[in-house]
C-alpha cells in the first residue's frame, strides 16, 4: 500500500494505515488520513478522493479565521461530511504570553493542553464513524502532527514510528511553506512565526510524548481526560485496528 497520496491540491496527504501496535496489531490501510490544507484539491483530486480512497468525513483542524481566508474547500456533501474542530481559535496567543515557551515541543504541549477538548472530539468523531477520514490543517505538521501523535499513541504505536510519522513531513515541508506563502491569508500568519517551529524535528515529538506520559501518565490517560469515554475507545480500536 502506498503511504503517500499523491495529489495536485496538497502535498502532505499520507494514509496512516501499516503501522503495528504493541500488542501485535495493525492500523488498517485506506481508513485514516492526514493531511496539510485542502482547499486547493482539483477536481481529479476530489473524484480520487469521493471514489478510490471513499473518504466520506473532513476533519478542519484550522481556525475559523483560516477558512475565510480560505474556503472550507471542495469536499461538500452529499458525499463528504466536515466536521469543523478548531484546535485554536484566536485564543492561543495570549496563553502562549502566559506559558513558558522556548521549544516548538513547549508549543506542542501547550496546544495539547489548550486544545484537549477539541481534539477529544477528533476522536470521538472518528469513534463514532465507519467510514474513511481524513483530518487536516494547514501544513499538516503542527496541529495535524499533534492529532496523529495523540490516536497513534493512543492505538498502541510505538514511539520511534510516531516520531517517524511526525518527521516525514519535513521531506516536503520548504514547498508546503511556499504554496502557503502564495496564498494571502497564511503570508502574515506565517511571517510572524519564529523561525525554531518552522521544522518536524525528532527530538520534537519525542518531547511531547514524554511530557504527556509525565504529566497524565499515558495517553490514553490523556485522552480520557479529554472527554474520550471508553465505548468511544473501543471503537477506535475496531475501526482502526486489524483483528
Amino acid at each position: 500500500m502506498q503511504r503517500v497520496i499523491d495529489l495536485e491540491g496538497c502535498l502532505n496527504f499520507r494514509d496512516l494505515g501499516g503501522y503495528p501496535t504493541v500488542d501485535g496489531r495493525r492500523l488498517r490501510w485506506r481508513q485514516l488520513y492526514r493531511s496539510d490544507a485542502l482547499h486547493l484539491l482539483t477536481p481529479p483530486d476530489v473524484a480520487r478522493l469521493r471514489d478510490e480512497l471513499r473518504v466520506r468525513e473532513v476533519i478542519d483542524l484550522r481556525s475559523t479565521a483560516e477558512r475565510r481566508e480560505e474556503v472550507a474547500g471542495p469536499l461538500a456533501p452529499p458525499w463528504f461530511r466536515e466536521h469543523h474542530i478548531p484546535l485554536f481559535d484566536g485564543e492561543v496567543r495570549s496563553a502562549e504570553q502566559r506559558a513558558d515557551i522556548r521549544t516548538l515541543a513547549d508549543r506542542y504541549f501547550l496546544m495539547a493542553e489548550f486544545a484537549r477538548e477539541a481534539i477529544g472530539r477528533v476522536l470521538t468523531v472518528l469513534g463514532q464513524s465507519s467510514s474513511p477520514a481524513v483530518f487536516h490543517c494547514a501544513a499538516g505538521k503542527d496541529r495535524t502532527g499533534v492529532v496523529s501523535a495523540v490516536i497513534l499513541a493512543t492505538l498502541g504505536v510505538e514511539d520511534d514510528l510516531i516520531v517517524a510519522d511526525y518527521v516525514a513531513t519535513q521531506a516536503k515541508l520548504d514547498a508546503i511553506i511556499d504554496r502557503l506563502m502564495s496564498t494571502r491569508g497564511y503570508q502574515t500568519m506565517l511571517s510572524a512565526l519564529p523561525p525554531d517551529t518552522l521544522h518536524a524535528e525528532p527530538e520534537t515529538m519525542v518531547a511531547l510524548l514524554e511530557r504527556v506520559r509525565e504529566v497524565y501518565g499515558s495517553m490514553r490517560d490523556y485522552v480520557r481526560a479529554a472527554g474520550v469515554d471508553e465505548a468511544t475507545l473501543r471503537s477506535l480500536e475496531t475501526r482502526l485496528l486489524e483483528a
